[in-house]
């Protein structure tokens, strides 16, 4: 993940849409039937119409496009695709301010890049360490704790820090259309996954208070733990400073088939870290739904793409072009990015 923009890869800070099958719409928004709109947040258009007729398909019994509930498996990226990633990832935002947090238990940090510059809010000497430094930055502040301990500590982050644009809690800038999207799929019979490069303990901190997605439902990037009793009795897993596993890219397939078991029929993300992941979605048999969140709304939220250095959307919106892939323009689809207030935090 980068700490600015041409600093450091993704992949580093974790080892520290729709191939639409077209059919006639089944569902349509605020229908005659008299449904309420199961997608408030979302402009009438290509691609409110693509979900909702793509979710009446397959959850028409009956139909030829039906699928049974225990195969609606939907997967979404978390980073720019559920929630905001700009300026940084957030959980490079949380090792930052841990840092200064641990900075006076570790004087000689003063004097050491690139925790110093951290500590000295000098972001060009943070970028200047690269990978090694940002994979430091990880283990200081990841490792050596317990998994309950690092829970507690991630909570009471959310808790207390504050987005630097706007001012509110990063657990409060999530989009309100995804949301609205969860819960509709949710209550059509499917079953809803985070499949994310961001740390699997991190995400499980706020996912089902978030998005209604429990802990064991979240797929991401892993470090090592190790099992130990303590000299009270208590047995713990503590945080080591090793990579375990990757969940980003091409490792998106491996983890939705290690951990999930069933190829999704849907998939949602919003970079080139999850081009694998749509493409591994559209080669199963049947109905396939691939989407991508396109950031247009530089008003509202921002606007990135290609250029990107945090959520770089090149390559997959190129595919995406290629192979009819359902792009939501947030500027155009979107009434809403984020709700209307932030939430109140437990």
């Amino acid at each position: 993940m980068p700490v600015q923009a041409g600093s450091v890869s993704r992949r580093a800070m974790l080892s520290g849409v729709a191939t639409l099958v077209a059919a006639p719409g089944i569902l349509r928004a605020g229908a005659a039937e008299g449904r309420a709109d199961p997608l408030p947040s979302w402009n009438e258009g290509g691609p409110k119409q693509a979900i909702l007729d793509f979710v009446g398909r397959v959850t028409t019994s009956g139909g030829h496009d039906f699928v049974p509930p225990p195969e609606r498996v939907a997967v979404f990226d978390n980073d720019g695709t559920l929630w905001a990633e700009q300026p940084v990832y957030f959980q490079v935002a949380f090792a930052l301010d841990r840092v200064k947090a641990l900075a006076p238990a570790h004087p000689e940090w003063k004097d050491t890049q690139p925790f110093k510059g951290v500590i000295e809010n000098d972001p060009k000497a943070v970028a200047a360490a690269g990978e090694k430094g940002l994979l430091q930055i990880v283990a200081a502040t990841h490792a050596g704790m317990t998994t309950a301990e690092f829970d507690a500590v991630v909570k009471e982050w959310l808790r207390t820090a504050r987005h630097p644009r706007f001012g509110r809690p990063y657990d409060s800038l999530v989009y309100q259309p995804m949301l609205e999207l969860l819960g509709f799929l949710r209550a059509s019979g499917f079953k809803t996954f985070i499949v994310s490069g961001g740390g699997v303990e991190f995400m499980r901190t706020f996912a089902e208070r978030t998005y209604g997605i429990p802990p064991e439902q979240v797929v991401g990037s892993s470090g090592v733990t190790k099992f130990e009793i303590r000299p009270d009795g208590q047995p713990v897993l503590v945080k080591e400073a090793k990579v375990e596993f990757v969940d980003d890219g091409a490792g998106k397939p491996s983890g939705i088939n290690r951990f999930i078991g069933r190829r999704p029929i849907l998939a949602f993300g919003n970079s080139d870290g999850d081009q694998q992941m749509l493409e591994w979605t559209a080669a199963g048999a049947g109905p396939r739904f691939l989407g991508l969140v396109h950031h247009t709304d530089g008003e509202r939220e921002y606007a990135y793409d290609r250029q990107s250095h945090v959520g770089q959307l090149d390559k997959a919106l190129d595919e995406a072009a290629e192979r009819g892939w359902v792009v939501v323009d947030v500027a155009r689809d979107w009434k809403s990015v984020f709700s209307a207030e932030p939430r109140t935090n437990r």
